[in-house]
């Protein structure tokens, strides 16, 4: 019999894996989890409750086409049911983005750093990655990224907010980019922390999307929501690209209480804005500490905070452990901060000033 192995793609070969954010360890001195960006409040009123009564019929497949929840989503936003994709996650959507659009030989723009999954799906498709730096002020280049666009572009990611440096891109400059985009190219507006924005100059990407059937958004309910446990994102694109999306989704990858869960949160819309506005607060607050020591902290507009800390990067997570907070370290990098309890956070900025004294 043949020793050999069955043959897989060559486009899986070195792929980078996606590292989720550590979880704080039973049992041990870490108390606080603040490496995922997930939301540290308890869900939404009425969402146990339409979620505990949906259980009940967990052994039947859930609604593929999403109506309750698409129908939801159509009235909240303003546009046809047409228009809207859903899927696990923001990511899950992403990569069906990829999927429909992109392969061997086409090639994908993104900011570097960003969200981690890009470079991962990008690959998974086959596509060719093309990095485009950040600014010096962790920044979307958007003229540098205008400028790698090639007959052979076919999709270009711009997360704004930033993940993981919380910067954004602002109206007049995404609008000069969009501009410069060939009409064949699609543009993803990650938009997973839209929430946590309070830059009145950052437009909302549903915006720009009515006139330009180029531009998807994404959303999800995982962060602001704090639905993260249960995967449900969407997009929100003209019908050709919408339609592509549900092509590609994975048959009933939304459970009915995902599905449930996400109506009934967007039907708490007051507590959203209260939790959200509190969770600013708290930024405001960490953010002014940190730069008070004396650490230069990039303007965040999502719910956590970036810090570049180069080669000293896993000592700064070691030492947070430690402390009792885990954070999500990229080695040789920096590390991103979720802004969690207000006792999480002191300890964060109480773990930083004596970390700073020591350089």
């Amino acid at each position: 019999m043949s020793e050999t192995s069955p043959r897989l793609r060559a486009e899986l070969d070195g792929i980078p894996t996606y590292r989720p954010g550590k979880p704080a360890a039973s049992g041990g001195p870490v108390a606080y989890k603040l490496s995922s960006n997930e939301n540290p409040y308890p869900p939404l009123p009425g969402v146990m409750e339409s979620v505990t009564e949906a259980a009940g019929s967990f052994n039947r497949y859930p609604d593929m086409a999403c109506t309750g929840l698409m129908s939801e989503l159509s009235e909240r936003f303003g546009v046809p049911q047409s228009h809207l994709a859903t899927g696990t996650g923001s990511v899950g959507v992403a990569q069906q983005l990829l999927q429909a659009t992109s392969g061997p030989g086409d090639e994908v723009i993104y900011a570097w750093r960003s969200f981690e999954a890009y470079p991962i799906i990008t690959q998974i498709s086959g596509a060719t990655s093309v990095q485009v730096p950040l600014t010096q002020g962790e920044v979307h280049d958007l003229d540098a990224m205008a400028d790698a666009i090639t007959d052979r572009t076919r999709l270009i990611f711009v997360c704004n907010p930033n993940n993981p440096t919380g910067t954004v891109v602002r109206r007049a400059e995404l609008e000069r980019f969009l501009d410069r985009v060939p009409s064949d190219v699609l543009v993803v507006l990650d938009e997973a922390y839209r929430e946590f924005i309070r830059d009145v100059q950052v437009p909302d990407g549903v915006e720009l999307y009515r006139e330009r059937p180029n531009v998807c958004v994404l959303r999800t309910f995982s962060k602001a929501y704090g639905l993260a446990g249960l995967r449900v994102g969407f997009a929100i694109a003209h019908e050709p690209v919408a339609a592509a999306l549900r092509k590609t989704a994975v048959p009933f990858g939304v459970s009915q209480l995902a599905q449930v869960a996400a109506v009934a949160s967007l039907r708490a819309e007051d507590e959203l804005l209260g939790r959200v506005g509190s969770l600013v607060c708290e930024r405001t607050r960490v953010v002014d500490a940190l730069r008070g020591q004396g650490w230069t902290v990039p303007e965040t507009q999502a719910n956590f905070v970036w810090l570049r800390l180069g080669e000293r990067t896993v000592d700064f997570a070691a030492a947070c452990e430690q402390a009792g907070v885990v954070v999500r370290p990229f080695p040789g990098e920096g590390v991103r901060v979720t802004i969690g309890e207000s006792e999480a956070n002191d300890i964060l900025v109480k773990v930083a000033e004596s970390f700073r004294s020591k350089l």
